[in-house]
């Protein structure tokens, strides 16, 4: 138990913050590849949507999973909570809210993590649907 304590935040927070990098770095590639995307490089329907939703599936895992590691990491600090009161059979309200009050910031960088790449999930779902849509339609005009 007393590796759990000590290294909880670091694994939680970890696995949250790299959960955030993967999320930019994805966000910040479809907005470049959005920027230099031409109509004229693909052949087909299917090879021009299969291009612009690369990535949207990992944002998706993100946006639905940050918030369940988080709350892992918050129950994972209440169970150390009541093992200590346990353990030393000291039920000092100060120290049950404290370790409960610590417990409960990792639920918030989970939704930290979560709610943006959420928004950015949205944002560039609705940018795919208006590119496919052009694309559609500039290959109708072609014709």
């Amino acid at each position: 138990m007393e590796f759990l304590k000590s290294y909880i935040d670091i694994v939680i927070f970890g696995i949250l913050g790299l959960m955030a990098f993967i999320a930019i770095w994805c966000v910040i590639e479809r907005l470049l590849f959005f920027r230099k995307l031409t109509f004229e490089d693909f052949s087909s329907q299917d090879s021009f949507d299969d291009a612009i939703t690369e990535n949207m599936t990992t944002l998706h895992i993100i946006y639905s999973n940050a918030p369940y590691v988080g709350l892992l990491g918050t129950v994972i600090g209440i169970m150390i909570t009541f093992y200590d009161m346990g353990m030393h059979g000291n039920i000092d309200v100060k120290s049950i809210v404290v370790g409960l009050s610590l417990a409960l910031k990792a639920t918030a960088l989970g939704l930290f993590v979560a709610i943006p790449t959420l928004m950015a999930y949205n944002a560039l779902f609705r940018k795919v649907n208006l590119l496919s849509s052009y694309y559609k339609a500039n290959k109708e005009n072609q014709r």
